[in-house]
């Protein structure tokens, strides 16, 4: 932990909110060669407010929770606007999954590589990697999902 930097929040897009706050402190943390922890947003209790304007009867949309290759899509989306060199398709990141339960899922890969993966259920979290020292790249070769034959050797 003594190598992460600020822990960021990653919000859903919609249509007219698409806010990059979060790749500032992404950029902050990469310029000081700290690991970024990546929070991913959750929606419960959101009001359908077509539903109210039709009916005026207050209804809630589903709950959504966002996956690690929407995640990635942001973060890749946001590098394309910024053109910072912060993050792109080879980046190493690690994708955490319903950590602490039975059925967690942790695997380290390039961003390309991860946002190929299905983690199942949520909850999901991801991390930016910076530079890595031997010994975390020793324990993250543990559950690097490709080697350079791609064969999966992902950790669950």
């Amino acid at each position: 932990l003594y190598r992460f930097g600020q822990t960021v929040s990653i919000p859903y897009y919609d249509d007219d909110w698409r806010p990059r706050s979060f790749y500032d402190k992404i950029a902050v943390n990469a310029a000081a060669d700290l690991h970024t922890l990546c929070l991913l947003d959750i929606k419960t209790k959101e009001p359908d407010y077509v539903e109210l304007a039709k009916s005026g009867r207050k209804r809630f949309l589903p709950p959504r929770f966002m996956s690690i290759t929407e995640a990635i899509d942001q973060l890749l989306e946001c590098e394309q606007i910024e053109m910072r060199g912060i993050t792109n398709c080879n980046t190493l990141g690690i994708g955490l999954a319903r950590l602490g339960q039975p059925d967690q899922r942790i695997v380290a890969a390039p961003l390309s590589k991860l946002r190929s993966l299905d983690f199942g259920a949520p909850l999901h979290s991801l991390v930016i990697c910076a530079s890595l020292h031997e010994l975390e790249l020793e324990f993250l070769s543990t559950f690097y999902a490709f080697s350079p034959s791609s064969q999966l050797l992902s950790s669950q």
